[in-house]
């Protein structure tokens, strides 16, 4: 991936978070460079980041799971070719799925880890259409750690697990499916240290509609987006550091999340697309249709001007703004410069056992709907505000 326009959607060419890692510098190596850390999802957006972040403070042993065979080949090229980059002589990959057969028998068979790092997710509103994907979501984002955490035969040190700022008054299933991801946490915490963090959207990561912008422009189709829904951005960097410093030293159960502000730090899509286009030297043309938009492309883009179409979001799940915490969660402001942490008690929710309980049972029940689902999420994360439209982002360019 080309990061040299991630500036476009974060406007800042320096790391948010490059004071506190620099000031936390030697306590980041002290536990990391005699550490043997497991990395799930290494491969992805996110994952990579961590790794990289990682690698700066030495780790003993790290193994790198994903089950993207292909982009766990080619993070490790990278590594590899990156001048400066010390990979330690414990290094493995594996291209396997967490909640599988091989990898529990992997944990229960290697040499114990310190830190266990889970970046796997479901990740986009459109994955929750249809009963099957929400299954496989609900399996990605809540199911696989729990059990995990509940059969794995020794304790780390510290296990991570990604959030998302989604997860704050959700209005979507996978914004509550994180939020039950952190209930699920918080009932092992008592046995098993853990942090979590949630954070913006990653600028031009993979799947992300700003990194659809590149693919688009690359295969000369035109550009599509809400002009009149804001999101928070951080660049990859920002992302590996936010995961590493909540891993490393948040307190068992915090959520690190970035200090940004409303109305001062977020973007809209349509924005980012007109910046975009400026910067590679196009003029953009507004189209009223999808139609039109792949109509007007051969006749524009040797003009260097790109049809793009703008639109008021209409579809299941899409909530106009972002927030990184709620009203009655705890906050800590004064830990670091840049980071705020939501403080967690040790009080648990039990409604996330009922939720994992019917989850689990679910699979096997005739009749089961989309409807059922959101009744029953809805009772573990009472936030969640879902508004079921009839569209979906599947049906958009």
């Amino acid at each position: 991936m080309d990061l040299k326009y991630e500036y476009i959607a974060t406007c800042r060419t320096e790391s948010l978070f490059a004071g506190d890692v620099a000031a936390e510098e030697a306590v980041l190596r002290d536990r990391i460079r005699k550490s043997r850390i497991a990395i799930v999802g290494a491969a992805g957006s996110i994952g990579s980041s961590v790794v990289k972040t990682l690698l700066k403070f030495c780790p003993a042993a790290l193994t790198l799971i994903d089950i993207s065979e292909n982009n766990l080949v080619e993070l490790v090229r990278e590594l590899r070719s990156t001048e400066n980059l010390i990979i330690p002589e414990d290094f493995s990959t594996m291209p396997i799925a967490m909640g599988s057969v091989e990898f529990n028998r992997f944990f229960a068979e290697t040499e114990p880890f310190d830190y266990f790092f889970n970046l796997s997710a479901i990740k986009h509103v459109r994955s929750e259409k249809n009963i099957y994907c929400i299954m496989r979501m609900i399996d990605t984002n809540v199911l696989f750690m729990h059990d995990f955490l509940c059969n794995n035969p020794y304790g780390f040190k510290k296990v991570f697990s990604v959030s998302s700022d989604k997860a704050a008054n959700p209005a979507n299933l996978m914004g509550a499916t994180k939020m039950a991801m952190e209930k699920a946490l918080l009932l092992r915490s008592e046995f098993q240290a853990y942090s979590t963090a949630r954070f913006a959207n990653v600028a031009f990561s993979d799947g992300s509609l700003p990194f659809g912008f590149l693919q688009r422009i690359d295969k000369n189709q035109p550009l599509s987006a809400p002009n009149d829904v804001k999101r928070y951005f951080i660049s990859h960097r920002e992302a590996g550091e936010l995961c590493v410093m909540s891993c490393m030293l948040g307190e068992n159960r915090d959520v690190f999340f970035p200090k940004m502000s409303s109305g001062l730090d977020e973007k809209t899509f349509s924005d980012i697309a007109l910046e975009l286009l400026d910067a590679l030297g196009y003029e953009p043309v507004l189209c009223d249709s999808e139609d039109e938009a792949k109509a007007k492309c051969t006749e524009l883009i040797p003009l260097k001007k790109w049809p793009c179409y703008f639109f008021k979001t209409d579809t299941s799940g899409e909530k106009g703004y972002e927030e990184f915490y709620t009203t009655d969660e705890e906050l800590d402001l004064n830990a670091f410069t840049q980071i705020g942490v939501i403080k967690k008690s040790g009080n648990i929710d039990r409604s996330v056992e009922d939720f994992i309980r019917f989850s689990k049972q679910a699979k096997n029940m005739p009749g089961i709907n989309k409807e059922r689902y959101v009744e029953e999420i809805a009772k573990a994360v009472p936030g969640l505000k879902h508004v079921e439209t009839g569209k979906n982002l599947d049906q958009k360019m």
